[in-house]
């Protein structure tokens, strides 16, 4: 059975999270604080958190940093108080794969967790081979990219995004395109967030982020990647 990790200080979160997930099916542990979530995660296997933003000890920004950098790129859905964008870019750009704001559904999250599992079931499952873009090489079953051979760094998000661009090079993808397919929901028009992991990723791939090679803007229409001329 899946077993899936709910990180809040709040009892009364934690128990309606805790029995409508038990209800579909999963195994739940239970963290109060950072601290202890990444203790958690230490001593067991987990296949998802459910981690709130607003924590004792160490927040959940930091928690999911903290898995980031240390490679491990369990699915992490972030719950908050707060429905600012920026927070919610934020949250993305540290590794999170989803955001829910309080109040939520408890069918949401569900929904959300299924969704979730699903697409990393799918893609566990792919037998996928390396794919070259000029001097950047994707290894999409290790989640790992290299430009001229040298290792790059990439949050959870942005190698699905870069991944999902090069299966798809030489196609103008819209905004609306990426959001459906990388963030696997609709953010109701936040497309910030692609143009925010667009960024990110000319800042690793391209020479030149004002003339990039490798992703183009099509003014008006979305992003396009393509083969470098040289």
């Amino acid at each position: 059975m899946k077993k899936i990790l709910i990180v809040d200080d709040e009892s009364s979160i934690v128990t309606l999270l805790k029995y409508n997930i038990e209800k579909a099916g999963f195994v739940t542990e239970v963290a109060y604080d950072g601290e202890a979530a990444l203790k958690k995660v230490e001593q067991d296997n987990f296949h998802l958190i459910v981690l709130d933003l607003m924590l004792p000890k160490m927040d959940g920004m930091e928690v999911c940093k903290h898995l980031r950098l240390n490679k491990n790129n369990i699915p992490i859905i972030m719950l908050t108080a707060k429905d600012e964008l920026y927070d919610k870019v934020l949250g993305l750009e540290f590794g999170a794969d989803d955001y829910l704001t309080k109040p939520f559904s408890p069918k949401e999250v569900v929904a959300r967790i299924k969704a979730i599992l699903r697409r990393t079931n799918m893609e566990h499952s792919k037998q996928s081979s390396e794919i070259k873009v000029g001097r950047l090489t994707i290894y999409p079953e290790k989640y790992e990219a290299k430009m001229n051979g040298a290792t790059l760094t990439f949050t959870r998000k942005e190698f699905e995004l870069l991944l999902y661009l090069a299966n798809h090079i030489g196609n103008v993808l819209s905004r609306d395109q990426l959001l459906s397919a990388v963030w696997n929901y609709d953010f109701a028009g936040d497309t910030r967030i692609v143009d925010v992991h667009i960024s990110r990723l000319r800042e690793k791939i391209e020479n030149n982020t004002r003339t990039p090679a490798y992703i183009k803007t099509i003014r008006g229409l979305g992003y396009k990647m393509e083969e470098p001329a040289s």
